[in-house]
């Protein structure tokens, strides 16, 4: 029971380190998102939001990221303190994230005109996709957080959470006071992206010891392998997880645009954007609790993961709830508040929205300690289930229904996701005498 309450001490300390960054971001968030809103209207605010989530969405399915393994072999090679093979870790995990976000954004670029022809894309925003394409870079920094992760520095983690808000916030209100249109911020979102990335990197070499730095630069790629049993299996199940866990949110969205139009991609984006005030907690227990995690099941207590990870859940659920109801009373003026009159209609998806986001606040401690447990496997199988089914669901209702079956449709698969990571967790305490986790 000690134990348990020393690894919820650290899951939690790391979360309000996390939030601390997030917190302010989300704050500047909505005032550069009611900017942009305001200025553009539903149907321009739309094919912005729509432009980056189809470049982060391209870029989430072929990038490579390796901070799970950075953390779980990372915590590893730190217990036995072995620098030479964290080392040859962090740059096996570089080469092949920095390789694959350079395949990434020539992909992007490519589908572009094709995409944004479905999607309702004005030539001008088609034109502009081209170089947006860049803004893949912002998520091509998973390396350099799993170092930050492993080494504790959650504080410059949340700090790097504002880096792209306060960008696009500078962004937003130039492109505002310049009457610079869809353009404007179009270019502003991606200058605050490659920031995102930059920063990163920097904050991972400033902290690294300068010993590691050279050894990084220095050491060949021989034996990373062998010194990390299970290492490529593991990351190829750790970035399906990753895939296929945020597919959901990706694809939403597009398949919103795609059936339904800009204007009505507008109205979820704005939902979507304020009801992240109860994803962005999940969000960040997920990724706190991994590294906590990596350390218990590095020495082999699997029990111990079980049952810190359902306390984990259990008071992440019990806060959200009366949050959850906020949204149900005051949706439509937080819409209004948020995007003016034109998009009062959000408010009705808000309340659906924040129910799903409730459901799933237990989803990424969840796919963390299967993942942890050295089964990312698993949890990607889940995930991707989930999220196809949505995809299904949207495909079937929306052409039925209209933009009234968006909620239910999203609460359903909020549903699903839950039960079968709860379920895979589960079947996972009959081996929890094991000795140490399994790499499948």
């Amino acid at each position: 029971m000690a134990k348990d309450r020393g690894a919820l001490r650290g899951i939690f300390g790391n979360t309000l380190r996390l939030l601390s960054g997030k917190a302010g971001a989300g704050v500047v968030s909505l005032v550069y998102i009611a900017l942009a809103a305001r200025a553009l209207g539903p149907t321009d605010y739309g094919i912005l939001v729509l432009v980056h989530t189809y470049v982060l969405a391209v870029g989430g399915i072929i990038e490579f990221p390796g901070w799970h393994a950075v953390v779980r072999y990372g915590a590893q090679a730190l217990l036995a303190g072995d620098e030479q093979r964290l080392a040859r870790l962090l740059k096996f995990a570089a080469v092949l994230e920095l390789a694959c976000g350079v395949v990434a954004v020539v992909v992007a670029a490519l589908l572009a005109p094709w995409i944004g022809a479905k999607l309702g894309w004005s030539p001008r925003a088609i034109a502009l996709s081209l170089p947006y394409s860049l803004a893949v870079l912002a998520s091509v920094r998973a390396t350099a957080a799993g170092y930050l992760q492993v080494t504790g520095r959650f504080d410059l983690l949340g700090a790097h959470s504002l880096v792209p808000a306060v960008a696009r916030l500078i962004g937003a209100v130039a492109v505002w006071a310049g009457g610079w249109g869809l353009v404007g911020f179009l270019w502003a979102w991606l200058a605050a992206a490659v920031l995102e990335w930059a920063v990163m990197w920097i904050m991972a070499l400033a902290t690294a010891p300068r010993s590691l730095r050279v050894l990084t630069l220095q050491t060949g790629l021989r034996g990373v392998r062998a010194e990390n049993p299970g290492l490529l299996r593991f990351m190829l199940g750790a970035n399906a997880d990753v895939t296929f866990a945020d597919l959901a949110a990706r694809l939403t969205p597009l398949a919103i645009g795609w059936l339904g139009g800009p204007a009505i991609a507008g109205l979820f984006a704005i939902a979507q954007r304020a009801t992240t005030v109860i994803a962005q907690p999940a969000q960040s227990l997920g990724q706190a609790a991994f590294a906590e995690l990596a350390k218990l099941a590095a020495r082999g207590q699997t029990a111990q993961v079980i049952s810190t990870i359902a306390r984990v859940s259990a008071v992440t659920m019990l806060v959200a709830v009366p949050v959850c109801a906020l949204f149900g009373l005051f949706g439509n003026d937080l819409a209004r508040l948020i995007g003016g009159d034109g998009f009062a209609a959000a408010g009705g998806l808000m309340l659906w929205l924040a129910i799903a986001r409730t459901l799933l606040l237990c989803a990424p401690p969840l796919s963390a300690a299967l993942t942890a447990l050295g089964r990312p496997s698993l949890s990607a199988g889940m995930n991707l289930a989930a999220s196809l089914g949505l995809v299904v669901m949207l495909l079937v209702a929306l052409p039925a229904w209209g933009e009234a079956a968006i909620g239910p449709c999203i609460v359903a698969q909020a549903v699903l996701t839950m039960s079968l990571l709860a379920l895979a967790l589960a079947l996972q305490a009959p081996s929890a005498a094991a000795p140490a986790p399994r790499t499948a």
